[in-house]
């Protein structure tokens, strides 16, 4: 009886060590939910719905971007699916983008870091040693609204790529 208890102990320990800790972000609980994006990118003004929720098992964010504009097959003119981790070690989150642009994205993946600072996350995505891409999620406790600001850097020459406003659904 001794035995079986203490592999018992053993195996409850070693299954409880295995598994991480679920990711906690007051910041990004603000963003659950469903969500209509409009504002300006890449010079056109333009609507998306958005869908945000925690996904496999608390461990990252998820969220599904969706244009309103169709392309002439009827198809979304943009689609993205995002996720966004925390990397305990580096302390800062961690951001993979997949959207239909490229293609390519699962062949030369471009992951996104950033570092909270109060209500905004500032990701910056680095292509090469000149071309980068920064995206700013910022949060407006007192509408409820995130404001997104993406801009293009190409040599140090920022280019605005977006300004949009995200209102919940």
């Amino acid at each position: 009886m001794i035995m079986k208890t203490s592999v018992l102990v053993i195996l409850v320990s070693f299954t409880a060590s295995a598994q991480q800790a679920t990711f906690q972000d007051s910041l990004l609980d603000h963003f659950i939910g469903s969500w209509v994006l409009h504002g300006i990118i890449q010079g056109k003004e333009t609507t998306h719905d958005i869908v945000a929720q925690w996904v496999l098992g608390h461990q990252y964010f998820h969220f599904h971007e969706v244009s309103i504009e169709k392309d002439s097959s009827g198809n979304p003119m943009y689609e993205a699916t995002v996720f966004i981790g925390w990397n305990q070690p580096s302390g800062q989150y961690a951001c993979f983008w997949l959207d239909g642009t490229s293609g390519n994205g699962l062949s030369n993946p471009v992951m996104g870091y950033a570092k909270r600072n109060k209500d905004k996350i500032e990701f910056l995505f680095k292509f090469n040693e000149t071309t980068l891409f920064h995206t700013t999620f910022l949060y407006d406790r007192g509408s409820d609204s995130w404001q997104w600001i993406m801009d293009n850097e190409e040599n140090g020459k920022l280019q605005p790529f977006a300004r949009v406003k995200l209102t919940r659904k």
